[in-house]
C-alpha cells in the first residue's frame, strides 16, 4: 500500500515543483535586495555588532537566524495557501489561469534579468523592529511582508505552481521548501563555515551572471506554462510514475 505521504511527495507535479521551488529560494538570497544586506541581517537578529568569537554568541547568532527564518516563513507558506485555495475555488478555470500566470512568470524573469526594474522594489516598513531574539521573528515577517516585491519574481513563479497545484497540502510544502532555500544560506553563513565565507564573496562578484540565469530559467517556465507543455509534461510523469510504490 502506497503511504499518503509519498505519494503526495513523488505526484508527478510535486517532483517538479519541488526543485524549482527550492532553486527559486535560492535565487531570492542571491539578488541583489538579499545577499548583500546578509551581514546586517545577521547583526541585527542576534543583536551582536561585532565578530562573533566564542561558542555562546554563535549559538544566539543560530537561534536568532532562526527565528529570522521562521518569521518569513510564516509568511511565504501563507502566500502558497491562498493561491492554492484560489485554484481550487477557480478550478474550472485552471488552464485558462495556468497560461495567464505563465505570461506574469515570464514578466517576472525579465524583472529578474532587471528590464523592468521599477517592478523590484521593497516596501520598507515605517515602523522599527526590536533587535534581538525577541525581535527575530517580527523581522522575518518584516523581511516576508517588505521584501515580496523585491524579491517577486522568484515569489510569484512559486505561488504560481502553488495555484496550480490543486491542494493546500502540496501548496504549503511548495512554500515551505522555497524557504528552506532561502532560509539555509542565512544559516549557512550564521555557522561561519569558510567555505560559505568564499561562496558568497563569489556569489556578490558573479550576482549578474546570476540575476540572468535565473532570469532566463524563469522565462522557460512561464513560457512552458503558456504552451500548455508544463501540463502536459505534468501529466506524463505523472502517468510514468502513478504505478511506483515509495518506502515512505
Amino acid at each position: 500500500m502506497v503511504n499518503p505521504i509519498g505519494e503526495i511527495v513523488f505526484s508527478g507535479s510535486l517532483l517538479l515543483a519541488l526543485p524549482i521551488a527550492l532553486a527559486a529560494g535560492f535565487l531570492a538570497f542571491a539578488s541583489p535586495c538579499v545577499l548583500p544586506l546578509v551581514p546586517g541581517y545577521l547583526a541585527y537578529v542576534s543583536g551582536i555588532t561585532r565578530p562573533v568569537a566564542g561558542g555562546r554568541e554563535r549559538s544566539r547568532l543560530l537561534l536568532g537566524v532562526l527565528l529570522f527564518v521562521l518569521g518569513f516563513s510564516l509568511v511565504f507558506v501563507a502566500f502558497s495557501v491562498v493561491f492554492a485555495t484560489a485554484g481550487l475555488l477557480l478550478q474550472q478555470y485552471l488552464d485558462v489561469i495556468t497560461r495567464v500566470a505563465g505570461v506574469i512568470v515570464i514578466l517576472m524573469g525579465l524583472v529578474f534579468i532587471g528590464q523592468v526594474s521599477f517592478l523590484q522594489r521593497s516596501l520598507k516598513p515605517r515602523f522599527r523592529v526590536a533587535t534581538g531574539l525577541g525581535g527575530a521573528p517580527l523581522l522575518g515577517i518584516v523581511f516576508g511582508l517588505g521584501w515580496a516585491p523585491c524579491i517577486g519574481p522568484t515569489l510569484i513563479a512559486v505561488n504560481t505552481l502553488s495555484l496550480t497545484e490543486g491542494g493546500v497540502g502540496r501548496a504549503a510544502l511548495i512554500g515551505l521548501v522555497y524557504c528552506l532555500g532561502l532560509g539555509i544560506p542565512f544559516l549557512l553563513v550564521a555557522l561561519g563555515f569558510r567555505w560559505v565565507t568564499r561562496a558568497n564573496a563569489w556569489l556578490k562578484e558573479h550576482i549578474r551572471a546570476i540575476n540572468i540565469v535565473g532570469g532566463i530559467l524563469l522565462i522557460v517556465i512561464g513560457l512552458a506554462m503558456v504552451t500548455g507543455f508544463w501540463q502536459l509534461f505534468v501529466s506524463s510523469l505523472g502517468a510514468v510514475i502513478g504505478g511506483t510504490v515509495t518506502p515512505l
